[in-house]
């Protein structure tokens, strides 16, 4: 499989499970347990390579690294304004 048609394979695989779970955003273990061939580093490079082509976003919490589709739930911007509000 290439690259590009791995890095569609996650895509596909986060996209599908954020549509039926509820969650916008999602941390590599709840990708690696839709994608169990892939192994967890390899798709860690293929999750930041997605977002720096802006299919993909990062959200971080400062402990949690987590990936979502841009548009879909709560963005980076609102979180932080959230948080600063508080």
């Amino acid at each position: 499989m290439t690259k590009e048609e791995l890095k569609d394979k996650v895509y596909k695989a986060i996209e599908e499970k954020i549509k039926k779970g509820g969650k916008s955003k999602l941390n590599i273990k709840d990708i690696q347990r839709e994608l169990p061939d892939i192994n967890p580093r390899e798709l860690k490079n293929l999750c930041n390579e997605l977002v720096r082509e802006g299919r993909l976003e990062y959200f971080s919490s400062g402990s949690t690294v987590m990936y979502g589709i841009p548009g879909m739930g709560i963005g980076v911007e609102t979180a932080f304004k959230r948080e600063e509000e508080e």
